[in-house]
């Protein structure tokens, strides 16, 4: 049967009113009657006559400086190029509004504002003002007061220290890091001058305005305006999310201390709506779910993450590097490292008497000329940053430094043991570390200034007797321990410092000698703890393995120290001909004296008969003794190391290093959650030696159902793959709840459960 009328369209497109015209995502304009109206987000910011032309440069320029807009938009949605919104802009900021109202020149008559945009921005900014507190001010962004600082071209007076603060905003003046000392501890932050003015005293912030946990505009909205630092947390109940069961590690990384301290370092990096909680809570969580690196969102639903966040949506790529390029710019990295290592040791200060002491070199793939260090792994000196790491007696990390120009582990031991001893006190430390260490110099120094070595000993020595040898046996740590061992008294730097070796022999007779200041210890513990120098060394492939350790956040470089001395090229490039020549020489000596041996006294009688018949081999001996002197006396006029200034062509840079070392902090936090959680399963797991920490991964990546109450946020989590696995999980996650412990921006108590069968 045919229809008589025709179908309607099934989607029909919805036409925008006559008149109005879109400037971005965010504002449009509509003109009506002769007149226009600029709309932003649903409200009203100017409406003007057609004629106005005043009213309509104002309102272009507000568009603009408030960020509704870029340039490039509003000249198109205004009808005009962009060199004349650029005008408008320079205009404004000079004269303030009379001076829109112009085509040439500054009209005559009309006063000039006192003081204007910029003498006031300028005035503000000598002040030591940030530019987010002028910026909130003036009531303009952050980007146009960059903008008008660079045009023209303000610099930073020499004596200007104290930030002072504005009204209606309580600021302190941040100290450098360089101006604190190593043995004190950073004063907290209130606000943070150099970020956001938010949060004071006197301006609270603006809680939640949202109540559908899956549209967040309002608080986007809020955070937009600058009346919102940080989202909170607004669950929505779901079933079967895909790792939520990250969420068990919410209780360790609260009592890891990672949010007090962020807090306390950097303050905040709002206005914003993934404020600063959010951030360290994301990347902590990506390390967790094995998220190595902000690129690895874009294979994960920012839904997914959102709804285990508390959020609508998780942040992405783009937004988290901001947010870690904001932080790094602050250059705070090395006081947030140094208060998360306070709290462990307050919280695990009985493992802190034995540091493990080793260094990660990180290759550099990018096309910058940095300092080389040696690769272990490929065996090539290659461009590279070099980062020492100090791990407490069980292998967990404490805190991790990062050596200026790949120096080496002799030269970089001072520095960080001053800093492990701010950190510990005045106990007595044992450092234990690899041959790279070795200098009998330096253990000179150590034992002097009260601290104990233990390391093995570099270089030929004298073989021990077979007789010295004895079986210890013993418990140590609940493990049994059976080692051959010789226990004597060493002497280095000509006697002058006497030191205990233990040696070890293996069963095919290797032996591996020890050197050590502690004396109070057993031989069988002294062995011990040497060999467990290994918990390092799987440190450090684990986290390459699972955390992307090896992975370059960014390939940034900054200016470096030109001064630095570095190995002359020239010397070496001498010193190898010279090496060179010296092997011709050997090689003629050595047929010379081959010949002569030879030779029979009948066949030549006298010595000068012998010269005579090998007369061309003698002079080509004579020349290479002339060559190697000419190479020696070329070699010694030239220096042997030279400013790296005079050796780089080019701009002397290093990698820089403050996002690397807040990407590997964070890494170092979330290996200790995961540790924590490992060390409670390890009395309900037979297995845990081998399989704890692979239980652990499938229990943080397990899904889970979310539900959520006035006061609580239980997690209940799906089982594992076998009986005995599940009956862990449930024991683990009795022992969560217990905690009784807050999700970290909100008021919802975390309790934890497993699903039972039968109950989907």
């Amino acid at each position: 049967m045919a229809h008589s009328s025709k179908q309607g369209e099934l989607f029909p497109e919805v036409a925008a009113p006559a008149g109005t015209t879109f400037v971005s995502a965010r504002c449009l304009i509509r003109t009506q009657e002769g007149h226009r109206v600029v709309i932003v987000a649903g409200v009203v910011i100017a409406q003007y006559a057609l004629g106005d032309r005043m009213a309509e440069a104002h309102a272009m320029v507000s568009l603009v400086d408030q960020g509704w807009a870029d340039q490039k938009e509003v000249a198109c949605a205004f009808g005009c190029s962009e060199r004349s919104v650029r005008r408008y802009q320079r205009r404004f900021e000079e004269g303030g509004l009379p001076a829109l109202d112009r085509i040439n020149g500054y009209p005559k008559g009309h006063p000039r504002l006192s003081p204007s945009r910029t003498s006031l921005v300028t005035h503000l900014k000598g002040r030591g003002i940030s530019n987010c507190q002028i910026a909130t001010r003036v009531g303009v962004t952050e980007k146009a007061i960059r903008n008008l600082l660079r045009r023209t071209g303000w610099t930073a007076p020499a004596s200007a220290q104290t930030i002072l603060p504005i009204e209606g905003v309580c600021a302190n003046p941040t100290p450098s890091a360089s101006s604190v000392a190593p043995t004190e501890k950073p004063a907290p932050l209130a606000s943070d001058s150099n970020l956001s003015a938010f949060p004071s005293a006197d301006l609270p912030l603006i809680s939640s305005m949202d109540l559908d946990p899956s549209d967040r505009r309002l608080d986007r909205l809020m955070a937009c305006l600058g009346f919102l630092d940080d989202a909170d947390p607004l669950f929505r109940p779901g079933t079967a999310i895909p790792g939520a069961g990250v969420l068990l590690a919410m209780p360790a990384l609260v009592g890891s201390g990672v949010l007090e301290c962020a807090r306390e370092v950097y303050g905040s990096i709002g206005p914003a709506f993934f404020g600063l909680r959010t951030t360290v809570v994301s990347l902590v969580l990506m390390a967790l779910l094995r998220i190595k690196r902000p690129e690895g969102l874009k294979e994960h639903s920012p839904d997914t993450l959102g709804r285990i966040l508390g959020l609508d949506r998780a942040p992405e790529v783009k937004t988290l590097r901001r947010k870690l390029k904001r932080l790094a710019g602050l250059g705070r990295s090395t006081r947030f490292g140094r208060a998360l290592a306070e709290r462990r040791v307050a919280a695990r200060g009985a493992l802190m008497g034995f540091l493990y002491l080793d260094g990660h070199v990180r290759v550099f793939h990018g096309k910058a000329t940095l300092p080389k260090a040696h690769v272990a792994q490929m065996r090539l000196p290659m461009p590279a940053t070099t980062d020492y790491w100090v791990n407490d007696a069980i292998g967990d990390p404490l805190f991790v430094v990062t050596a200026e120009a790949n120096a080496g582990l002799v030269k970089m031991l001072p520095t960080i043991l001053n800093e492990a001893q701010s950190l510990l006190g005045k106990r007595r430390l044992t450092v234990v570390f690899d041959r790279g260490g070795w200098s009998p110099k330096l253990f000179a120094t150590l034992v002097a200034t009260g601290f104990d070595l233990m390391t093995y000993r570099k270089g030929r020595s004298r073989r021990v007797q077979p007789s010295r040898f004895l079986e210890h046996k013993g418990v140590i740590n609940g493990r049994k321990i059976q080692y051959t061992l010789a226990d004597q008294g060493v002497y280095l730097l000509g006697g002058r410092l006497r030191l205990r070796q233990v040696t070890r022999r293996s069963e095919n007779g290797h032996q591996t000698p020890i050197i050590t200041s502690r004396r109070d210890l057993p031989a069988l513990e002294v062995a011990y703890r040497m060999f467990e120098r290994w918990r390092q060394e799987n440190f450090f492939k684990y986290l390459r393995q699972e955390y992307a350790l090896d992975a370059l956040v960014e390939y940034a470089t900054e200016p470096d120290d030109a001064t630095r001395e570095v190995p002359n090229p020239k010397w070496h490039a001498l010193d190898g001909q010279l090496r060179q020549a010296r092997a011709a020489l050997k090689l003629l000596q050595a047929e010379y004296g081959m010949t002569a041996w030879l030779t029979t006294e009948g066949h030549r009688p006298t010595l000068q008969g012998f010269k005579s018949a090998h007369s061309t081999l003698g002079n080509q001996i004579l020349e290479a003794v002339q060559r190697c002197r000419t190479l020696e006396t070329r070699r010694t006029a030239v220096p042997h190391r030279l400013p790296v200034g005079q050796v780089v062509s080019g701009p002397v840079v290093k990698l820089a290093t403050e996002r690397m070392h807040l990407a590997s902090l964070m890494k170092l936090v979330a290996y200790q959650v995961e540790s924590d959680l490992f060390r409670l399963v390890i009395p309900h797991y037979k297995r845990a030696e081998d399989e704890g920490r692979t239980l652990i991964q499938s229990i943080l990546a397990s899904a889970a159902d979310i539900d959520v109450t006035e006061k609580e946020l239980r997690i209940r989590v799906a089982p594992l793959s076998s009986s005995h696995r599940t009956r862990v999980l449930a024991t683990l996650c009795g022992q969560l709840t217990a905690t009784a412990t807050r999700f970290p921006g909100s008021h919802l108590i975390l309790r934890y459960d497993v699903i039972e069968d039968g109950q989907r």
